[in-house]
């Protein structure tokens, strides 16, 4: 039986662990060929050779996303070794700390830089090809933009402004474009993450003492949701099942976004 993503190619950031690599290795089973890339050269090797052993049908391409250049070789890159470019996935999502009142403005540049530039100019190009690749070519598969985001956009923390706000950019660029590509067949949607085993998560978990209870207890369901889940919904909105939904935002955060601020879980 052929997988859901079957004869397509994917562009996947982030990919050289947590999140965007559990994304690129669900998108390997399903068939799909993958471009994957990541500022840590030495993690990506070792996740793209680990993925090439299963049988996957993967490249590699170490980059900085911040650098206008760094997304052009990306996209020449993924012309010269895909068939075309079918869906993108920005997985390179980077929290950054700091206080409304406190934050200087290159710490607030760099989390706009991180989470909101880099994902406007590689969709922009992404889009591009995709849509290029489809002039006159009846038998071209729809194309899939999938942005990762957070909940921060919708619930904010205090020392995570910089980030929640390029989150809150982010999901009304995925809106924004998802209009703006839907004649051309191109659909953009986005995955906002609770409290998941990103990489940063893991990191903060094993730094703040005590986040690990108040994250559980925050969340109706009960625990921190892993990385494969969030893939799950990556998968399905990149996917021909998805193939109506277009500007979507889709929580995965065990229930987070339902529930009271005021309230907790047993109330």
């Amino acid at each position: 039986m052929a997988g859901l993503l079957e004869g397509r190619s994917a562009i996947v950031t982030g990919a050289g662990g947590g999140v965007g690599l559990a994304i690129a290795r669900r998108f390997a089973e399903e068939g799909a060929t993958i471009l994957l890339t990541d500022r840590d050269e030495d993690a990506l090797d070792a996740e793209a050779d680990a993925l090439l052993e299963s049988g996957a049908k993967v490249h590699r391409w170490c980059c900085n996303l911040r650098e206008k250049l760094g997304i052009a070789n990306l996209i020449a890159s993924a012309t010269d070794r895909l068939e075309r470019i079918d869906i993108l996935v920005n997985a390179n999502l980077t929290p950054v700390r700091g206080d409304a009142m406190a934050v200087d403005v290159e710490t607030f540049d760099s989390a706009w830089a991180a989470n909101v530039r880099s994902v406007f100019l590689l969709s922009q190009a992404a889009a591009r090809r995709m849509i290029e690749a489809r002039a006159g070519a009846a038998d071209a598969p729809g194309a899939a933009i999938v942005n990762i985001s957070s909940i921060a956009a919708q619930r904010t923390t205090p020392q995570l402004f910089p980030y929640s706000v390029a989150c809150a950019a982010l999901e009304q660029l995925t809106r924004s474009m998802a209009v703006s590509l839907a004649p051309s067949g191109v659909r953009v949607n986005a995955v906002a993450l609770g409290a998941v085993m990103t990489r940063a998560m893991v990191a903060a978990l094993r730094e703040t003492e005590g986040l690990r209870e108040a994250l559980v207890r925050a969340t109706p369901m009960g625990r921190i949701g892993e990385a494969d889940e969030a893939a799950e919904a990556a998968l399905y909105l990149a996917s021909p099942r998805a193939s109506f939904i277009t500007g979507q935002i889709l929580a995965v955060d065990g229930g987070r976004m339902a529930l009271d601020p005021l309230a907790t879980p047993q109330q």
